[in-house]
């Protein structure tokens, strides 16, 4: 196997195991395959069968038999015989569609318990899917698991109806905000669905249990508005074909002014009987051609985008237009609630942008079609390394949410910077909102557990492109498998997500993995150690987003402020002298972020504006914990190249070079990050360092 191949499987079956003891003792499972359904050769059955076969062979090199029989969903791995004998609870427990359920069961050999082999493996699926989804959890058994299989009784099923990735790549073949090369999907404006790379993607996505895709950037410019033409269709649906047979129905991005721009219309007025007809007859042709398509995201009347604000319409009578014209087809209209004033005012401190997609939305509960979801970033501003949850998601109990996360690290280090997502996401999740009393946790109303949704769940910003490792960076692969697993299931832990990924990336209990899984559980805390403090945010180089600008968006049109003066810093968001931004949540959460005494530390400035000399809960003032911190940051990155240089013999060598140089560039970037925050503020304050480390006056 060598490293390029590595790289371009990812977590998947890819290297030969070594152990010739672990190979036995999973022998009597692996030798025989009895598979019992209606075996579609276009299908996600067909697509497990491969899955397994293929798994089982590229990691202990047996080639299993295989036997096949008509039946339900359901595979028989080792003695067909003695899983006869056992219970049948196997066969008839219920399932959802997307469910499995995995027995493996042990046989003493000679009476010794303590050395059992296995004697048969047993998995259902509720459907196709739940199969496969089963078929990827037993090849990621066998992958965590180093000294062979378990006794095991495991039954599965998402918590999330819908598990997204959104696609911003365009037909020019770029990808917006993306860090991973160019896309997979397109080039030279024609789609490329011949490409094994989709193939490839495809697998990915489904072994972590994604089950919808949206396949085309949200900023739908000239050539991806023609993606619902006759003339590109025919196309569309061989992408979606793909996707299919993984269990991922696939969706598009579409230009609200289609009607101007493909149909002659003069209008895209939503309440125009002319508009509602070309859409319906619009729909028609699209699901003539792609039957199966889940419908379309939709960002409208968001930097720059058409809209119906341009007709004095509302997002209701928008959405609504397009929920009414894919009704009939069972399509889905993804509506994003990212709007909000992108020409405002710097000298206007009255506007808040964190409080416009509650402004905007909010009083429109009730209004939207039950095929009409919207799609609510996490957080309030966009994507930040820091920032709480967003006051919207939870607050509009008719009105069908998913929670939106960005996998691209557009400001959390671009996949150049280590920085491990799972736990900011994790905080997300778990967050309780309060909207429905105590429990009313975002993964509680993103399982639509607490709102009677009809359609809910989770979606995030794909961060792969055309580089062989699929994201720029070897250890970023690690945030698509995360964000995957948590939209399966949102309790699982963030050590335990990243230790599977390390084990199955870098071997099962290797000193490599056993680095690995450390180094990303540090990585979040020490990127926001070294970059914007205590939640402010957005101290980067506008627009590329990457580099140290601690004044880059200050005096903007973007709503984007720290308010840096010479006695402190902080943004007012509080209802006694601010924005009243903070009435926007529950009275739980609205009277801990209205007290700087009470508000947690890490969002004190998204919050509050405070003197340099504020102290903090942890005893520092504000000013020693941006020195303190800037200095920590740099320093722990340092010691991370130091560790990885000791494990050069335990890491193939591309992959070795690759993480060091990575690591190296990111030394620099915290370096420049700390010299130049620290400066500013030491600037600004005229404070000094109680350290009297370096500060460039």
């Amino acid at each position: 196997m060598t490293s390029s191949s590595r790289g371009s499987a990812a977590w998947l079956p890819a290297d030969r195991w070594q152990d010739p003891e672990r190979i036995e003792r999973w022998r009597p499972l692996l030798e025989r395959i009895e598979a019992r359904m209606e075996l579609r050769p276009e299908g996600p059955g067909a697509s497990a069968l491969q899955e397994l076969v293929g798994g089982i062979k590229m990691l202990t090199g047996l080639s299993p038999s295989l036997t096949l029989k008509a039946g339900s969903p359901l595979l028989i791995l080792g003695s067909p015989e003695s899983a006869a004998r056992s219970s049948g609870e196997w066969n008839t427990l219920p399932l959802a569609e997307e469910a499995y359920v995995l027995r493996i069961k042990m046989a003493d050999e000679d009476g010794n318990q303590a050395c059992p082999k296995a004697e048969y493996a047993i998995l259902r699926g509720g459907s196709e899917r739940g199969l496969l989804y089963g078929v990827f959890a037993l090849l990621r058994l066998m992958g965590t698991q180093p000294h062979g299989p378990r006794e095991s009784d495991i039954a599965e099923a998402p918590r999330n109806p819908l598990r997204m990735i959104d696609q911003w790549d365009n037909m020019d073949g770029s990808v917006e905000r993306g860090y991973s090369g160019g896309s997979i999907f397109y080039r030279d404006n024609r789609i490329l669905p011949e490409s094994d790379r989709i193939i490839g993607y495809a697998r990915l996505l489904a072994s972590v249990g994604i089950n919808a895709i949206s396949v085309n950037n949200v900023n739908v410019h000239r050539e991806e508005t023609k993606l619902i033409t006759s003339s590109l269709l025919p196309d569309v649906k061989r992408l979606s074909d793909i996707f299919g047979r993984y269990g991922i129905r696939m969706f598009l991005s579409a230009n609200y002014a289609a009607p101007l721009e493909l149909g002659g219309l003069d209008t895209a007025d939503p309440l125009n009987e002319d508009v509602k007809q070309w859409w319906r007859r619009k729909a028609e042709e699209i699901y003539a051609a792609v039957p199966e398509l889940g419908g379309f995201v939709v960002k409208a009347d968001s930097e720059n985008r058409p809209g119906p604000f341009t007709y004095g319409r509302d997002h209701a009578d928008g959405a609504n237009l397009l929920a009414d014209a894919l009704a009939p087809y069972g399509g889905t209209v993804m509506w994003r609630c990212f709007v909000y004033d992108c020409h405002q005012d710097w000298r206007d401190r009255s506007t808040d942008r964190a409080r416009a997609a509650y402004d905007h939305f909010r009083d429109l509960d009730g209004r939207f079609r039950d095929n009409v979801i919207l799609q609510i970033k996490n957080g309030p501003m966009d994507f930040q390394v820091r920032e709480p949850v967003s006051p919207l998601f939870g607050a509009m109990p008719q009105t069908n949410q998913v929670m939106e996360f960005q996998i691209a690290q557009e400001y959390t280090g671009q996949q150049r910077d280590v920085c491990f997502l799972v736990p900011q996401w994790k905080k997300s999740l778990d967050f309780d909102t309060f909207l429905n009393g105590a429990g009313s946790t975002v993964k509680q109303i993103a399982a639509g557990k607490v709102h009677p949704f009809t359609r809910s769940g989770v979606a995030a910003v794909s961060n792969i492109g055309d580089d062989d490792n699929w994201t720029g960076h070897h250890l970023a692969q690690a945030n698509l498998f995360g964000f995957g697993r948590l939209a399966w299931n949102p309790d699982l832990e963030s050590d335990v997500i990243a230790a599977e990924w390390s084990a199955l990336t870098f071997g099962v209990d290797t000193p490599a993995a056993k680095f690995v899984e450390e180094l990303l559980l540090e990585s979040w805390p020490v990127y926001e150690s070294y970059t914007a403090p205590l939640g402010v945010g957005w101290m980067v180089q506008p627009h590329y987003h990457y580099a140290v600008d601690v004044d880059g968006y200050e005096y903007s049109k973007w709503g984007t402020y720290h308010f840096a003066d010479r006695t402190g810093i902080g943004v007012d968001r509080t209802m006694a002298t601010g924005t009243g931004y903070v009435g926007q949540y529950a009275a739980e959460n609205r009277d801990i972020y209205e007290s700087p005494a009470e508000c947690p530390d890490e969002l004190l400035l998204f919050f509050h504006h405070v003197p340099y000399t504020h102290v903090l809960k942890s005893g520092k003032t504000v000013i020693q914990h941006i020195y303190d911190s800037r200095f920590e940051g740099a320093e722990k990155v340092e010691r991370w190249i130091a560790r990885w240089r000791e494990l050069e013999s335990e890491a193939d060598h591309e992959r070795f070079l690759h993480i060091l140089r990575r690591l190296e560039g990111q030394a620099e970037n915290a370096k420049q990050w700390r010299d130049v925050v620290n400066t500013y503020f030491y600037r600004k304050s005229g404070i000094p360092d109680e350290r009297e480390r370096m500060l460039y006056a």
